[in-house]
């Protein structure tokens, strides 16, 4: 789950009434993303490139949308333009972290 305010307590606070909103709350059990250097940036990035490279405009049919995101995929994976964050850069960056789960 990302940090936004509107995953905390109140947000369900102000949407239902004080008993329903505290049933809600006890339900779920909330895990959050790191604010900086998400894996799910990096994917929210990557759609961002997608949708203004190649879905910036009007396809008609779902085969031809399907035909053209594979031709931009291909084309994006053979130029590795996403990420080269490898496990071995990640270990080091988060090495902190990672001695802790062991």
């Amino acid at each position: 789950m990302d940090n936004l305010n509107t995953h905390a307590p109140g947000s369900l606070y102000e949407t239902f009434p004080p008993d329903e909103a505290k049933a809600l709350w006890d339900r779920f059990e909330f895990v959050f993303t790191p604010k900086h250097g998400s894996w799910l940036n990096m994917a929210e990035i990557e759609l961002n490139v997608l949708i203004g490279q190649c879905l910036n405009r009007r396809i008609a049919d779902l085969d031809k949308m399907r035909s053209e995101v594979s031709a931009w995929e291909m084309d994006r994976n053979s130029k590795k333009a996403a990420s080269t964050f490898t496990t071995k850069d990640a270990r080091i960056k988060l090495k902190r972290l990672l001695s802790n789960i062991r």
